[in-house]
C-alpha cells in the first residue's frame, strides 16, 4: 500500500437565527431571475456585485483570440512529454520510505448603505421572502489595525496579502494563451505542480505526488495516535476559467499551515494535517470528474485507465508519458484507509450569489447535490444542403434542438412531466428546489454551412437536492428522446457518463466550522451591525456545484466552507473574490484547525 512519508518530527451581517437563515437560503432558489435583471435594469446597475471595469474589452478580444488559436488547433494531438524524456522522469509519482504512524496517510467589508435606492441585492432578499425588518444595511467597517507578525490574530501579510498574490501566480499558469486553462497533467499542471510543492515546504510540510498526480503536503506529529485532518481543493480548472474555482480552497489551507509554523503552534498539532492539491475534479479533458480525490478515497475503477479524451489519448496513455506506473496497483497505492483519515475539510467559492445577497462573506455547507451526466448521440442521414427536400431529411440537427428545449421545459416546470408519489401523486416543491439541467457542449459532424449533419452529441449536466428527483428527470429525458427521435426517424443513444450522490456533510463539522467562522467574523468586524453577538448566524448553504468533497465523503467525514463571491460568477474570467473575503475565509480555516487539531498551552 502506498502511504505518504513521515514528516520530520524536528521539524448579513447577521440578519435572524439561523433556521431563518437556512429557509432564506433555500427561498432564494426559488426567486425569479427575470423580476431581478428587471430591477438591475430599472436601477441602471450592472449585473449583480459588479461595477464597470476598464480594460475589460481588451482582456475580453485577448481571450477570444487564444480560444480562436486553441479551436484552430483543437485536432487530435498526440501528448507531448514535459520537458522530454529527461524531465518526464522526475515528474513521477514520488513513494517514500514507510512510515511509523498509523496510515494514509478585511476586514469585514459589508455593503455600504445607500439613500437614494436599495441594492439589487436587497431586491433580491425582498423577492426570496425575507422581512424588510431585517435588512438593516451595515457600514463599512475597517476592523482592527493589523500589528506586525499578526498580533491582532488575524496574519493579515499571510492570510490576505500573500495569499492573494499567490492566486493571482497561479491564475497565470496557463496552457492556453490569453486565457486560462489547465487540465489534467498538462504541461501547465506540472509547472502549477512545481509552485506548490514550493509553498508547502515554505509552510513546514513534507510534500510528495502519488500516482495520479496529487499534491500531498503534510504534518506529521511526533508519537501522535490521532486520526489526520486532510484539506483540500483541485488545482485543475475549465477552459477559459477563473482563477479563485480550486485554487482558493488550495492556497488558504497552505497559508493556514504557515501560520502555524511561524507562531510554533505547528510542533502542537495533536493530530496529522494535510493539504491536498486534487489533480483533476473539473472533468474537462476526460469528462469523468474526481479523478484525483476519487483515487484517495478509493472508488475510481480500474477501467478509469481505458478511457481517452477527443484525441483518443487514454489516461494510462497520459500517465505513462508522464512517468507515471499507470496500472491498477498503482490506484490502489493512492489510497487512503479510513482507518488513518478523520475527517476532510474543503474551502471553495460559493459559485453562486446567495452570500453577496446575505452580505455575509461566508457560510458553511450542510450538503452537495447529487449530479447526473449524460451524452447523448443523434444519427441521422447526411446529405446536401440544396438538394435534400424538407419532408425527406432524417436532421439530427433539428431533433437535437428539439430535444435540448425539451429538457429545458421538463427542468422548469417538472410537475408538467412528472408523475409521482405514493402519498400524493407528485412530488413537493421542496424536493424540487434547486433542480437544474445544462446542455453545456454540442458536436457536429461534419461541422459545414452546406451539408445536412449526419451526427450530432451533445452532454447533459443534471442536478438536484434530492437523489429521487435527479432520477427521475434522468429517466423520463432519456424516455423522451427515444421517443421524439422515433418521430423524426433518427436514431438516438443516451450515455451515462458519471453519475453521483447528494452528499450531506457531517453535522459535527459544519458546527465546528459555524464556530471558527462566527470567532472569524467577529474579530474582523468588531462593532458591526450583528456580528460578535451570541446570536449571530452563520449562514447555512446547499451546494448546486460538485466538489472533491462528493469523492472524500466515500472515504471519511467532510465539511465545506463557502466564500462569497462577486455576483455569484463561476467557471468564467469575471471569477472574482474579494481580498479580505479571503482573508476572512483564511482566519476562518485557522480557527478551526486550531480548534480541531492544536494542543492548548
Amino acid at each position: 500500500m502506498f502511504r505518504p512519508p513521515a514528516a520530520d518530527s524536528s521539524l448579513r451581517s447577521a440578519l435572524a437565527p439561523e433556521e431563518t437563515n437556512e429557509k432564506r437560503a433555500v427561498a432564494f432558489h426559488s426567486v425569479s431571475w427575470k423580476l431581478i435583471a428587471h430591477a438591475e435594469a430599472s436601477s441602471r446597475l450592472g449585473p449583480i456585485g459588479h461595477a464597470p471595469v476598464g480594460g475589460r474589452h481588451e482582456a475580453r478580444r485577448a481571450r477570444a483570440a487564444g480560444l480562436q488559436r486553441r479551436e484552430a488547433g483543437a485536432t487530435a494531438t498526440p501528448p507531448v512529454p514535459v520537458g522530454g524524456k529527461g524531465r518526464g522522469a522526475c515528474r513521477q509519482a514520488t513513494p517514500a520510505p514507510n512510515p511509523t504512524h498509523r496510515g494514509h496517510t478585511r476586514r469585514l467589508i459589508m455593503a455600504p448603505s445607500s439613500t437614494s435606492r436599495p441594492s439589487v441585492a436587497v431586491l433580491i432578499l425582498l423577492l426570496s421572502g425575507v422581512p424588510a425588518s431585517l435588512l438593516a444595511t451595515a457600514p463599512v467597517s475597517d476592523g482592527p489595525e493589523q500589528q506586525p507578525g499578526g498580533g491582532d490574530g488575524l496574519y493579515r501579510e499571510i492570510l490576505r496579502d500573500e495569499t492573494v498574490l499567490r492566486l493571482n501566480q497561479l491564475g497565470k499558469i496557463s496552457d492556453g494563451e490569453g486565457f486560462l486553462e489547465r487540465t489534467f497533467l498538462s504541461p501547465a499542471s506540472f509547472r502549477a505542480t512545481d509552485v506548490i510543492i514550493g509553498w508547502m515546504k515554505d509552510a513546514g510540510l513534507t510534500t510528495w505526488v502519488d500516482q495520479m498526480g496529487n499534491i500531498h503536503g503534510r504534518f506529521e506529529p511526533s508519537n501522535s495516535t490521532e486520526k489526520a485532518l486532510l484539506i483540500g481543493s483541485h488545482m485543475d480548472t475549465v477552459i477559459d476559467a477563473g482563477m479563485y474555482d480550486g485554487a482558493l480552497g488550495i492556497i488558504c489551507a497552505i497559508s493556514a499551515l504557515k501560520v502555524l509554523r511561524v507562531t510554533g503552534k505547528l510542533q502542537r498539532l495533536t493530530r496529522p494535517v494535510e493539504v491536498i492539491a486534487f489533480s483533476d475534479e473539473e472533468g474537462v479533458r476526460f469528462q469523468t470528474t474526481f479523478l484525483g480525490s476519487a483515487a484517495v478515497a478509493g472508488i475510481l475503477p480500474e477501467s478509469i485507465l481505458q478511457v481517452s479524451d477527443k484525441s483518443g489519448t487514454t489516461v494510462q496513455d497520459v500517465l505513462k508519458l508522464n512517468s507515471f506506473e499507470a496500472t491498477a496497483a498503482a490506484l490502489g497505492q493512492v489510497k487512503y484507509s479510513p482507518e488513518s483519515v478523520g475527517s476532510y475539510v474543503e474551502v471553495h467559492l460559493e459559485q453562486g450569489p446567495v452570500l453577496e445577497a446575505l452580505r455575509y462573506p461566508l457560510g458553511v455547507v450542510n450538503g452537495i447535490a447529487g449530479q447526473t451526466r449524460l451524452k447523448v448521440i443523434v444519427d441521422g442521414s447526411q446529405g446536401h444542403a440544396g438538394t435534400v427536400p424538407m419532408k425527406l431529411r432524417r436532421d439530427p440537427m433539428v431533433a437535437a434542438a428539439e430535444l435540448v428545449v425539451t429538457l429545458e421545459s421538463l427542468c422548469k416546470e417538472p410537475s408538467r412531466f412528472l408523475t409521482y408519489d405514493e402519498d400524493c401523486g407528485c412530488f413537493t416543491e421542496e424536493s424540487l428546489a434547486g433542480l437544474v439541467c445544462t446542455v453545456g457542449e454540442l458536436l457536429t459532424w461534419p461541422s459545414a454551412s452546406n451539408v445536412i449533419p449526419g451526427q450530432v452529441n451533445f452532454t447533459v449536466d443534471i442536478r438536484a437536492m434530492d437523489d429521487q428527483v435527479r432520477e427521475t428527470i434522468v429517466a423520463s429525458f432519456s424516455r423522451i428522446v427515444m421517443q421524439r427521435c422515433d418521430h423524426r426517424l433518427v436514431d438516438c443513444a443516451v450515455e451515462h457518463k458519471h453519475s453521483a450522490a447528494a452528499t450531506p456533510c457531517d453535522p459535527e463539522l459544519t458546527a465546528e466550522l459555524k464556530r471558527a467562522t462566527r470567532l472569524a467574523v467577529s474579530a474582523m468586524a468588531p462593532g458591526v451591525h450583528g456580528h460578535g453577538h451570541a446570536g449571530t448566524a452563520t449562514p447555512v448553504l446547499m451546494s448546486g456545484a460538485g466538489h472533491d468533497a462528493m469523492a472524500m465523503a466515500r472515504l471519511t467525514r467532510v465539511g465545506m466552507l463557502f466564500v462569497r463571491c462577486r455576483g455569484g460568477v463561476s467557471h468564467s474570467p469575471e471569477e472574482h473574490v474579494a481580498e479580505d473575503d479571503v482573508w476572512a475565509a483564511g482566519v476562518a480555516l485557522l480557527r478551526f484547525v486550531e480548534q480541531h487539531a492544536v494542543a492548548e498551552l
